[in-house]
């Protein structure tokens, strides 16, 4: 047989024969009319027949279904706890946390003073703040609320923060440094007021040559006699904010007014925690130095006042002198009005006595 000219063997045209007749795996096989058809008609079709690809729904995944239903709860809690952050916590630990969550800084002065829940647990060395709205309270520097810098007086928005900044680093090492707690000179805040104030050179001078009312280091700085007594823990509880505006010849005045609690407790003797509270307010001038006589990265200090609750009253030793149960129950209880030390409501000078500011007021708490 032959095509196109070429011949084919009969031995192999007989063998093909005998291999198709025996049905050859390699053989293929004709399609049957009804997938000619099938496939003809796909030929024919533009577009693939109707339902082609169609979506089928896969089983349902049980560990998926418990996924979405996870990021379900996540989503209610999220949004429970930026509308009612105490009632949450209070799910579960079974009570109402309200009292036990961290206060949002303070930004502006408040209404009136914290909720008194009547008589609290006493501290200890393990909670020294118990039974203190300052348990509450940011530790340190963290609770000293800054706010956002702009562009004043002969400051750029920068510059205004690095001011703030500083600002916040004054109030850290006169408050808060564990050396000027236990009694050392406070050289990291002197280094930050202007050497060429006169006034306040002489009065940093004598307050720490011979202290006196006028010429108290306790304006300024919180020290106490490591003989007699020693800070519990190494946490200062802190509460206050900073303020600024533009000032005289273009300075920038920086307003602060902070509270801090010291729990102490005697250097000898028993194991009895007291509480210490000291709230200052100071404002300083960042002065233009093309205007003012001042050494780059230092200010001028406009005004200071002070509010001492358990420190010595009467007294000016240069220390912070806190009482304990023993002392109070001899000492004399003051002839003041009453005040709360955790009262941020109103300024430190309208709280102040009038006349000649001797005396000792009343502590509601401590």
């Amino acid at each position: 047989m032959s095509k196109g000219g070429a011949s084919v063997p009969d031995e192999e045209w007989e063998r093909f024969l005998r291999e198709s007749e025996a049905g050859s795996p390699g053989a293929p096989e004709e399609p049957s009319a009804r997938a000619r058809m099938v496939t003809r008609r796909l030929q024919e079709e533009p577009e693939p027949p109707r339902g082609w690809r169609t979506h089928q729904p896969p089983r349902p995944s049980r560990g998926k279904g418990r996924l979405a239903v996870g990021l379900a709860v996540v989503v209610v809690l999220l949004v429970a706890v930026a509308v009612a952050p105490g009632r949450v916590v209070g799910w579960f630990d079974g009570g109402d946390a309200v009292d036990t969550l961290p206060l949002a800084a303070e930004s502006e002065r408040p209404d009136g003073p914290p909720a008194r829940e009547g008589d609290g647990p006493l501290p200890t060395e393990d909670e020294p703040f118990a039974g203190s709205p300052a348990a509450r309270w940011a530790d340190g520097a963290a609770g000293i609320h800054l706010p956002a810098p702009r562009a004043t007086g002969w400051m750029s928005a920068a510059e205004v923060g690095t001011a703030l900044d500083r600002t916040r680093d004054f109030l850290t090492a006169s408050s808060l440094d564990p050396a000027v707690l236990r009694g050392e000179r406070p050289t990291k805040a002197l280094a930050l007021i202007n050497p060429h104030q006169a006034d306040v050179r002489d009065y940093v001078k004598k307050a720490f040559r011979a202290p006196d009312r006028e010429n108290d280091p306790l304006l300024l700085f919180s020290r106490f006699r490591s003989a007699d007594v020693r800070p519990v823990g190494d946490v200062v509880k802190t509460r206050g904010r900073v303020t600024f505006r533009e000032g005289e010849k273009g300075a920038v005045e920086v307003s602060t007014d902070v509270t801090y609690v010291y729990p102490v407790r005697r250097t000898s003797g028993d194991d009895e925690v007291a509480r210490t509270i000291v709230r200052r307010e100071v404002v300083l001038s960042w002065d233009d130095p093309e205007k003012i006589v001042i050494e780059p990265g230092t200010f001028s200090l406009v005004s200071y006042k002070v509010d001492t609750t358990n420190g010595g009253c009467g007294t000016s030793t240069g220390y912070l002198v806190p009482a304990f149960l023993a002392d109070r129950s001899t000492a004399d209880g003051g002839d003041g009005p009453a005040v709360d030390p955790y009262d941020r409501s109103t300024p430190v000078g309208e709280r102040m006595r009038e006349g000649d500011g001797e005396g000792c007021d009343i502590a509601t708490r401590s």
